[in-house]
């Protein structure tokens, strides 16, 4: 049997918070679904735009919406500064939609990754000026580190305001306004706004502030899809404020209430917007827009975004859809030298007891290797950080090369790295980021140095957080097993990462089995008191692990519609397998 951890435990509705036994009385299925991510009461699932929290709450949001209000008016040439990712692919996209209608003089800069690297560096302000002669810069996932950055821009007299929502445990640039949830001296109430919620919050509180005095604004929640898709992308905690968010931009989408841009990108993806879910943005649209700024320049992805031409926003989504065509090709190939490097790690002395996968290629692609250690940690379920190149023209040294970090669970990577920097001052030259995701450079004369001290950290970690835990909301009552059911819970929430997607265990009888192209195991299974089979696909399962002769096996699942040729039917998604030996009393 698989070991698995119940998120709730409850099996009957009068276990259940007293608030969710009307719900559990029509399905204790979903009731204790919501139970086990600490919901109490129907009116934390509520998604009206009325219950996000209000923007006064961020510290340095009346600074930022007074100077743009001036600027505005006075006709400031305002330049946005982005960032590379889907993320700030849409925050800088809102910010300029919004902004235009306002009647703002705007434009926008993306740093290309490859040679000026991330945020407000001095090389990327004086590009700003040298281009676009600002009167005002305004960052939006990036900046909260900026400080020589946000001096230059100060330096030719330029006002500088920062929105951004990465962690920072030093004390802010100072910006003539900083916008950023997680500063130090921020209170407001969700942590969890990405980039693109951060400037969603700023614009909506100034389109507020030029409604009252009879300006010329906009209703800002009409962008709502560029707030999902960023939300969702940069996979920011699901919190009930970003819950909102994304339901009302998935809602826009669903309705053709949305951009060209992402109307053309699904078009390009074979997806119809009517059936679009919460998981798709970063499934299907995020990766077609970060192949822009992974392969090439963001600017296709934002100018995607931005384009009111229905030919244009096809021409440029058919650019996208070539960029992250060569992206998976690239990253295929860098995944399988990795793979090969692990397993050869892992036959030598050198790397026993290591808790990280630490990995560097003189070949590999920048733009690539934050998806690498991404797939690592999830294959090995350890720290992973992968490191490539870096763009000798920019940096002027030869012998930088610059990481991608992905976490697991318990281990906090930003933090983790800022360890490291602490310990070994010399070993680090620039750093940041989340808790499962950070980016740094480091020396290649100092990679080996810098895997054994990060290494030190993770030695100081108890064992316990390296033991992937596989979570289970338990089984499914008989009459779950439908399309019905399946579609229901899809739409019934904003599932993804920090309100879990419903996954569930049961024991099955094997009707039949087939494995298709060697490496998926396709079943027909039967459940007590179902009436019909029960179709499942477990995809890249290792078949040398499968008994032809297995009658029953324990499976870890989620609910999934297959659609084939126009019909749709019930599938379970397998996420885990164990056979189920069955034992014989002696008489």
């Amino acid at each position: 049997m698989l070991n698995l951890t119940p998120r709730n435990t409850s099996t009957r509705i009068d276990e259940l918070p007293t608030a969710l036994q009307p719900l559990a009385a029509q399905s204790l299925t979903l009731a204790r679904l919501y139970a086990g991510r600490g919901i109490t009461a129907p009116d934390e699932l509520e998604n009206g735009l009325s219950g996000l929290l209000p923007a006064e709450q961020l510290h340095g949001v009346i600074d930022a919406v007074r100077l743009l209000d001036i600027a505005i008016d006075e006709g400031q040439r305002i330049l946005i500064v982005g960032d590379f990712d889907c993320d700030g692919a849409t925050s800088t996209a809102l910010m300029m939609r919004a902004l235009t209608k306002m009647g703002a003089v705007v434009d926008f800069l993306v740093p290309d990754r490859f040679k000026y690297g991330y945020g407000l560096t001095p090389e990327i302000v004086e590009l700003g000026i040298e281009t676009y002669q600002p009167d005002m810069i305004v960052t939006v996932d990036n900046g909260i580190s900026s400080h020589e950055g946000v001096a230059r821009a100060q330096a030719d007299g330029i006002t500088v305001i920062i929105t951004d929502h990465h962690l920072t445990t030093k004390a802010t640039p100072p910006a003539e306004a900083v916008v950023n949830p997680n500063q130090l001296d921020c209170d407001f109430g969700s942590k969890a706004l990405v980039g693109v919620g951060v400037a969603f919050y700023v614009l909506g509180r100034l389109a507020k502030l030029r409604r009252t005095a009879g300006k010329s604004t906009v209703q800002v929640s009409q962008y709502l899809d560029l707030v999902a898709l960023g939300t969702i992308a940069d996979v920011g905690v699901l919190d009930k404020n970003n819950r909102i968010l994304v339901h009302h931009g998935l809602n826009a989408i669903r309705q053709g209430r949305c951009c060209m841009g992402i109307l053309a990108l699904l078009e390009q993806a074979g997806r119809d917007p009517k059936q679009l879910h919460a998981q798709d943005f970063g499934f299907v649209l995020g990766p077609r827009i970060n192949a822009a700024g992974r392969m090439d320049n963001m600017r296709i992805g934002i100018e995607c975004l931005l384009t009111e031409d229905w030919g244009t926003a096809q021409r440029l989504a058919q650019e996208l859809e070539q960029l992250n065509r060569t992206r998976r090709q690239v990253e295929g190939e860098m995944r399988a030298q990795a793979d090969n490097i692990v397993k050869t790690l892992a036959d030598t002395a050198s790397s026993t007891g290591n808790r990280s996968i630490i990995l560097y290629q003189d070949d590999w692609h920048q733009g690539v290797i934050g998806i690498v250690a991404g797939r690592l940690k999830e294959s090995h379920y350890l720290p992973s950080i992968v490191f490539a190149p870096a763009d000798t023209e920019r940096t002027g040294d030869d012998d930088a090369i610059k990481g991608s970090a992905r976490s697991i669970a318990g281990v906090h990577i930003r933090d983790a790295i800022e360890q490291v920097a602490e310990r070994y001052p010399d070993l680090i030259s620039h750093f940041g980021g989340h808790a499962m995701a950070a980016g740094l450079t480091i020396k290649r004369s100092n990679f080996e140095a810098f895997l054994t001290a990060f290494n030190e950290v993770m030695a100081e970690m108890d064992d316990e957080v390296f033991a992937e835990q596989k979570f289970t909301d338990g089984s499914l009552q008989a009459g779950d097993f439908s399309l019905w059911f399946a579609e229901h819970l899809a739409n019934a929430s904003i599932w993804g990462h920090g309100f879990a997607p419903p996954i569930f265990d049961g024991v099955f009888e094997v009707l039949s089995f087939k494995i298709l192209k060697d490496k998926h195991l396709k079943l027909s299974l039967r459940y007590p008191e179902v009436q019909y089979p029960i179709e499942a696909i477990y995809f890249n399962f290792d078949s040398s692990a499968w008994d032809y002769r297995a009658e029953k096996v324990h499976l870890l699942f989620q609910l999934d519609i297959n659609e084939w040729n126009g019909k749709q039917s019930l599938q379970l998604m397998v996420r885990d397998l164990a056979l189920v030996k069955e034992t014989v009393e002696a008489g």
